[in-house]
């Protein structure tokens, strides 16, 4: 370590090797020069500067820390009412659940005291019997028979390897199309009743997500998923024989989900709800919109014109949508 450099010494260029001049002169100029004030007894600070200083410190140390203070109040505050508030809206959305399936079974009530009616009133005649067959077939009675259920469930969330925490995307998540899929494939192969996890499926059902949730005829579905079908006694060994079960085999060994099918025997499926019915009705002409035969200006007769076939273009019941198609039962396309 050099001493103090001479009074009214320059301090020396830096040379171009620093390297050199760092071991030849390791310390810093400004310690030299206050070590020199240090040794010629120069006045330290005074105290009230000292004090002015640690003050001004401390005072800004209390705020930062109310400030976290405050802050943590008001978090911890609000996470209880946020709480409540969620609390709320699950106790709501359970009660009116609720009241929709006593709704429900009140319909089916009726429903059934309909049909004892209607049976007492056609039992001199074969038609009783044939509307029991008619509702059965479109999804309006219950059924019972011999047949399987396919069961799925989700793949469990893949972990983050770096946080540890389960991934908020997880390619083994069972979806509306997979249902979809596995519907269609059983009523092409001869399914006469299908349910998923109960909801009985009909020629006007649908299949779609909301969100993360999946409907059935606008009711929520969660996982286990079981597709229920009543049909010939070959339907496992046929479906087990498809494409569409040879496909989420695939999926077990690579996202890990589970998939096997069952045959069951003496099942018993619900009837589906009661579908709105709507009639077309011829449109009414309105009396405004024929003038009187006064306010008709005379014009020049002209010849009759044929009357438009019905498949000519733009005439008859206007087109749908270019490429548009009937949805399945399960909602897809078939």
């Amino acid at each position: 370590m050099t001493g103090p450099l001479p009074t009214g010494e320059r301090t020396p260029a830096r040379p171009a090797d620093f390297l050199t001049e760092l071991f030849r002169a390791p310390l810093d100029p400004g310690y030299v020069q206050a070590a020199r004030r240090r040794a010629a007894g120069a006045p330290e600070p005074a105290r009230w500067r000292r004090g002015t200083a640690r003050g001004t410190l401390l005072v800004a140390l209390l705020a930062i820390g109310f400030l976290i203070a405050v802050s943590y109040r008001y978090a911890v505050a609000a996470q209880p009412e946020t709480s409540r508030a969620r609390a709320g809206l699950v106790a709501d959305v359970h009660a009116r659940r609720a009241t929709t399936d006593d709704l429900q079974k009140r319909a089916d009530q009726l429903r059934e005291q309909v049909v004892r009616a209607r049976d007492a009133a056609l039992a001199d005649s074969g038609e009783s019997a044939r509307l029991r067959n008619l509702e059965a077939g479109s999804g309006l009675a219950r059924v019972h028979g011999d047949g399987i259920v396919v069961r799925l469930v989700d793949a469990p969330a893949p972990v983050d390897p770096v946080t540890g925490k389960q991934s908020s995307t997880n390619p083994g998540r069972i979806l509306d199309r997979d249902l979809q899929d596995i519907a269609n494939e059983l009523w092409r192969l001869g399914a006469e009743a299908i349910a998923i996890n109960g909801e009985r499926l009909t020629a006007t059902s649908t299949i779609r997500a909301a969100g993360g949730a999946i409907l059935v005829d606008f009711r929520p579905v969660t996982a286990p998923y079981e597709v229920s079908a009543i049909g010939p006694g070959d339907l496992k060994d046929t479906f087990n024989g498809s494409q569409t079960a040879k496909r989420f085999r695939n999926y077990v060994g690579t996202y890990r989900m589970e998939f096997s099918v069952d045959r069951r025997d003496g099942m018993t499926l619900g009837a589906a709800v009661q579908p709105r019915l709507r009639y077309a009705q011829p449109p009414q002409p309105s009396p405004s919109a024929q003038p009187s035969p006064s306010a008709q200006p005379s014009q020049p007769s002209q010849p009759a014109r044929s009357p438009q076939p019905l498949d000519a273009p733009g005439a008859g019941v206007p087109r749908g949508p270019a490429g548009s198609s009937v949805p399945s039962a399960s909602g897809g396309r078939r």
